[in-house]
């Protein structure tokens, strides 16, 4: 069984910067697409960012330009980039992974919080 393990988050003022990185427990057979998502308290989780096996790249429209997704130089992670911060950002952020177009995975969260 494959397990997805987020790291990174923390608090961070306006304007700041932060990495989420989520790490896979073994390498996934037939990964299909990873993607990151959010739940901030009261609010439905939203996707954030995502790829898939054929590097097709999706951004929520409200951090266009600000995050980037990528593969931190290593096949079993995804990272996030997150720059420019907004209080609005504010949430759990969730690692998601899709093996063999059906299966899916999920990590337990990090807290992201934007505040001065």
């Amino acid at each position: 069984q494959v397990q997805l393990v987020e790291s990174g988050g923390g608090l961070v003022q306006p304007g700041g910067s932060l990495r989420l990185s989520c790490a896979a427990s073994r390498s996934i057979f037939g990964l299909s697409a990873m993607r990151w998502y959010r739940q901030a308290p009261g609010k439905e989780r939203e996707l954030v960012a995502g790829f898939t096996s054929g590097g097709r790249i999706n951004y929520a429209d409200s951090v266009k330009g600000r995050f980037t997704i990528s593969r931190d130089n290593a096949e079993n992670t995804v990272a996030l980039q997150m720059n420019s911060l907004k209080p609005e950002d504010t949430a759990v952020y969730y690692c998601n992974a899709v093996a063999q177009y059906v299966m899916e995975y999920w990590g337990k969260g990090t807290l992201v919080t934007v505040s001065s």
